[in-house]
């Protein structure tokens, strides 16, 4: 039995609403984050040749860096609470009296905990067959390995092996975790006529001197503020992104390369034999949170929600999403709706369908407002909000919780 099934219609429905919450504001940055593969500190102003925006923007879009190897730190905060206890509440796959068999070592689970807090990675690529990402913790590190057909998980700490498929792999990591110009690439899709988009002056990144492109919404009601990259003059590879909020203080993610190599690594760093004793699990026996269209719809939402509607929507207005979402707004505004098909007695925070670890989970991120949708709970982070009204429906995007409410009201 998965994860999210349960013979208990409460449980179900629990998880069912959680599920719109959670997913949108930890495991999409995660994921992002994870694809980005750059730079945290940066030092100097080298004399570089004058570039436009354009240009650079060309260089990212150009670049071909097939092999590198490196460190990299990525700080996340979303202002959400510690969620050691949530991955239990919710019943995720290896979680401590969580349901089915998931493994320690799967991915999908153990690299949402790069949604918040400071992480130290080692990655390496060697073209797109084989790239690696290991997470290093204070006495263990998880590593996750692909090499040809052939992806790995494993986790030192409970010696356990996760194991997969190259054709399943986006399925638990949303993207490679060793493409950094992936991620340009996606933040570069909000750019439009809603946006922005300078060259912030020059930077030393990883050693490395490199531009700053500079990405800023023109619209009000965004969360974003700036998202800034610094880009290596000579490779157009992304070395930095920090994504500082519109409500000002730190920034909502700050990950990059603090050493980096463009020598090809050596063929061993992608080898993997699972260490005498593990306890392996294959693809195939384990429960998984969602299924892979449902992760491929959230992983296009976010899309949405962040910046331009770049699944196929355009920014229009009432544009249709991925199976069945729709968007509402246009560029940084946009605001990505679901049905549940389920109401909520009394509310999240107050009704009776939600408890325990995930009920005090919710009722610390909500705001109850009312309007000519009903009323509602807003689930507030640093970046992306949601409002799940009291008949199921859920609004999400980077957007303040006014432009959530107004979007909801301009749908009755």
């Amino acid at each position: 039995m998965g994860p999210y099934e349960s013979d208990d219609s409460t449980t179900a429905r629990r998880r069912k609403a959680a599920r719109y919450v959670v997913p949108v504001a930890v495991v999409g940055v995660a994921a992002g984050t994870i694809g980005l593969v750059p730079a945290l500190a940066d030092s100097g102003s080298p004399d570089l040749p004058k570039i436009t925006a354009e240009q650079l923007i060309q260089k990212i879009a150009e670049s071909d860096v097939q092999r590198l190897s490196g460190t990299v730190k990525i700080t996340t905060d979303l202002g959400l609470p510690d969620l050691g206890g949530l991955e239990g509440a919710l019943g995720g796959a290896g979680a401590p009296g969580g349901e089915g068999d998931g493994s320690a070592a799967d991915p999908s689970a153990k690299l949402t905990e790069l949604a918040t807090g400071t992480h130290t990675l080692r990655v390496a690529a060697d073209g797109p067959d084989r790239q690696r990402l290991s997470v290093l913790e204070d006495a263990a590190e998880y590593s996750l390995i692909h090499n040809g057909k052939d992806v790995w998980g494993y986790d030192s700490a409970s010696n356990e092996v996760f194991h997969g498929t190259a054709d399943d792999a986006g399925q638990h990591t949303g993207e490679s975790p060793a493409t950094p110009k992936d991620f340009a690439e996606q933040a570069l899709k909000a750019v439009d006529d809603t946006t922005s988009v300078t060259v912030d002056g020059t930077a030393q990144v990883a050693g490395r001197d490199a531009y700053k492109l500079l990405i800023e919404p023109r619209q009000s009601g965004s969360t974003v503020g700036a998202i800034s990259i610094a880009v290596d003059a000579k490779t157009g590879l992304p070395l930095k992104f920090t994504l500082t909020p519109a409500s000002g203080g730190a920034a909502v993610v700050d990950a990059g390369f603090t050493r980096i190599s463009y020598a090809r690594p050596d063929a061993a760093t992608f080898d993997f034999t699972p260490p005498k004793g593990a306890k392996v699990t294959e693809e195939s026996e384990a429960g998984r949170p969602v299924t892979p269209q449902e992760e491929k719809d959230l992983a296009k939402g976010l899309e949405e929600t962040f910046g331009k509607g770049a699944a196929g929507s355009e920014g229009a207005k009432g544009a249709e999403g991925p199976e069945g979402m729709k968007v509402i707004g246009e560029g940084w505004t946009s605001v990505a709706v679901l049905g549940t098909g389920e109401s909520i007695p009394g509310g999240i925070p107050g009704g009776d369908e939600v408890g325990g670890d995930l009920g005090g989970f919710l009722d610390s991120l909500g705001d109850r407002v009312k309007g000519d949708f009903g009323s509602g709970t807003v689930f507030k982070t640093r970046l992306i909000n949601a409002l799940i009204t009291d008949d199921g429906t859920v609004y999400a995007g980077a957007v303040t919780k006014e432009a959530l409410v107004k979007a909801a009201e301009s749908e009755r």
